[in-house]
């Protein structure tokens, strides 16, 4: 079998003649041809949409017309629709939403006679649905019988890019800046298109174009008018525009003396700055704001409040329907000294104070995108303020463009979380207690409830995802780094998706519907996290990373300006043992969740595993529930993690016949980098906290 090279621009993206010749022959008799309706520059996108991709996987000509036809996929707008005859129940078409879509076949007497219809409220969803549905034929799915009701959980899905005006790109590590600053408004480069239509297909529908530590070049006209012409670009695809702001910008640009946020005159510059934008971007969606943390100026340095600095934006965005998003990383140990009780004790005293169209911006975890953390317990502690979650898509902390790690398994485990907010009568006081069957449990009050805004019943809602993409021609520097993009999508669309099934579905689309090679490389990709976290933090352990760039191992590092920079301030290795105590005797971080959690974290033998050195200091010759002792465990863990990364080699080797020769040796390449690394890992690791058990 003779495969032409690629380059991995097309993305998942990737139309290929149908080599399932039963499928084929279904989708030949089915589509002969298809309606687009409407004259909308959306409209037009879908029509070229469907010219790019039906006559390649159908391998022959299909017209795309613009008039009703009765043999004919049809794609319109439930209002569209109408105009030709075709009418879509009202109740169907009022749960959709503005996003939402439809996809309905009904089969009359044969194949050949199949009405196949994509419907929506709005033009973009129509284009969510179109993508949709090519998708369902690029994986080969059935087609006859399709009754599709898709309507997202989460309104607002937004990539974040952490991307400076030089064209740098902080955590980027898949070339510069999509956006050239330099050359807009003028000239809008082709990329920006294929971008959008990238984030569309997968339902996409917010971008912040600017790095959290943001220049307050970013807010003058000169920029605001670049930043235009990028949402310009991105309207017809369905994607919203956002900003991060910077704080200090009243005095930096508008010569005040003060940043205050209760100061009127602050409060006036604000709002003439929010009236410019919308005046030249009539659908901005917000600002994301970073304040009081790593150096960033905020409203506590004139005495105010979060809720001060935030409500004072929201003020002025609310005319327009825009909302601040406003970031929850502080981490000010003068207000705790455990890091990771910080944000829980500046915030929570908070709700309920902020404006309506605010939302506090909630990592994942409380320390910092480590590969693995427990969930943020602001999660189930604020109840009146809408909360967005914060997920970073680029691999800051595990691998970066080099380590194959897909993420859709730690996205899941948050989402999936039980913050237990209602308490129910089950104790976790012993293991054999932990073990038994929850039988008084109540429903379950997941992670996801909370962002989507359905356990407190918040009409809005918001995911972030901090992005991985660049100049790289295969957009993320590593093939395999697309599937968390893709990832990030399909989950902020349907929360309640399987990282197994986003896997399959992506591999599908990427590389191959061969079942040898979905099978393959879902092991690969489905082992690869857990992997990461064994070969690099196993047990609970985090920020063992090197200073500054974060990529490789120094568990040793104690060279900071204040504590909470060091490594060995977070694992806190001797001669006694390892791990930072979170317990109720210790920093008492595990009261921040609720009961029964917390006392299922407090005890060392009902603590997962998996977050035992995060909350326990643990000793050397504990013995686990493995029958190995801690430091027996601990070896094990690192031996384990490289061993998968080898046979994650030797998988990505046997499927050199049906993987293109230059994608294919590109990942062998990245692999062989990544053994590389993760023996290091081990190695350095193991050797550092050997000496501490020897000592």
């Amino acid at each position: 079998m003779s495969l032409s090279d690629e380059d991995g621009y097309d993305l998942w993206l990737r139309y290929r003649k149908t080599d399932d010749a039963a499928r084929l022959t279904q989708y030949r008799d089915a589509i002969k041809r298809a309606v687009v309706l409407g004259a909308s520059a959306t409209a037009e996108i879908i029509r070229r949409e469907l010219a790019r991709a039906l006559p390649v996987m159908l391998d022959r000509a299909v017209p795309i017309l613009d008039q009703p036809d009765n043999d004919a996929l049809i794609v319109g707008t439930v209002d569209e629709l109408k105009t030709i005859g075709v009418s879509i129940p009202q109740n169907d078409s009022r749960n959709l939403g503005d996003d939402g879509f439809i996809i309905t076949s009904n089969l009359q007497s044969s194949i050949s006679d199949l009405r196949i219809i994509i419907a929506a409220n709005s033009a973009s969803a129509t284009l969510t649905g179109a993508f949709h549905f090519l998708r369902l034929l690029q994986t080969h799915q059935d087609i006859r019988a399709l009754d599709i009701s898709s309507r997202p959980r989460i309104r607002r899905r937004i990539l974040a890019h952490w991307d400076n005006l030089d064209g740098s790109i902080e955590r980027g590590y898949a070339g510069r800046s999509l956006w050239n600053w330099d050359e807009l408004p003028k000239t809008i480069d082709p990329r920006y298109h294929d971008y959008a239509r990238a984030g569309a297909s997968i339902g996409i529908n917010g971008t912040c174009l600017n790095n959290v530590n943001a220049d307050s070049k970013s807010l003058t006209t000169e920029y605001l008018e670049k930043a235009a012409a990028l949402a310009d670009a991105f309207r017809p695809y369905g994607i919203r525009v956002y900003l991060s702001l910077p704080f200090a910008a009243p005095i930096r640009l508008g010569g005040l003396r003060t940043n205050d946020p209760r100061d009127p005159a602050v409060a006036a510059w604000w709002q003439r700055k929010v009236d410019e934008i919308y005046r030249l971007i009539p659908d901005f969606g917000g600002f994301q704001v970073k304040v009081n943390s790593e150096g960033q100026p905020g409203p506590h340095d004139y005495g105010a409040t979060h809720a001060d600095g935030a409500n004072t934006l929201a003020d002025a965005l609310a005319p327009h329907g825009g909302i601040v998003l406003w970031r929850a990383f502080v981490y000010d140990t003068n207000v705790d000294a455990d890091r990771a009780k910080c944000a829980y004790k500046e915030f929570v005293p908070l709700d309920g104070k902020f404006a309506r169209n605010v939302f506090v911006q909630v990592k994942n975890g409380p320390i910092d995108f480590q590969p693995r953390e427990p969930f943020h317990p602001l999660f189930g502690a604020l109840k009146q303020t809408p909360l967005a979650l914060e997920l970073q898509i680029t691999q800051e902390y595990l691998g970066q463009s080099t380590h194959l790690v897909y993420l859709g398994g730690m996205w899941k485990e948050v989402l999936d979380s039980d913050t237990m907010e209602i308490a129910s009568s089950q104790s976790f006081d012993s293991a054999a207690q932990s073990a038994a069957p929850l039988k008084t449990r109540r429903a379950m009050t997941r992670v996801a409830q909370v962002v989507d805004g359905s356990l407190y019943d918040h009409a809005d809602s918001c995911v972030i995802g901090v992005a991985n993409t660049g100049t790289d021609r295969n957009w993320c520097g590593h093939h395999f780094a697309q599937a968390n993009w893709y990832a990030f999508g399909r989950l902020a669309w349907d929360c309640d998706l399987s990282a197994d099934a986003i896997a399959d579905e992506w591999i599908r689309l990427t590389w191959s519907n061969d079942a040898r090679v979905v099978g393959a490389i879902k092991t690969m990709m489905l082992g690869s996290w857990e992997a990461c976290i064994n070969y690099m933090t196993p047990l609970g352990l985090h920020h063992l990373m090197r200073e500054q760039h974060h990529y490789g191992p120094d568990p040793g590092f104690n060279a900071a300006p204040r504590p909470d920079w060091n490594n060995v301030y977070f694992h806190r290795a001797d001669a006694r043992g390892l791990g930072f105590d979170r317990t109720r005797t210790g920093s008492d971080a595990v009261s921040e969740y609720h009961s029964p959690l917390r006392e299922q974290f407090d005890n060392i033998t009902t603590c997962p595993e998996k977050f035992l050195l995060w909350f326990h200091r643990v000793p050397w010759d504990y013995r686990l529930r493995s029958g190995r002792t801690f430091w027996e465990e601990l070896q094990h863990r690192y031996n384990a993690g490289v061993a998968f990364v080898e046979e994650m080699r030797d998988i990505w080797q046997s499927l050199q016949p049906r993987i293109d020769p230059a994608r294919h040796a590109h990942v062998s390449a990245r692999l062989e980098q990544q053994l590389e690394n993760a023996r290091e890992w081990r190695a350095v690791c193991l050797d550092y906290f050997g000496k501490c058990v020897r000592s």
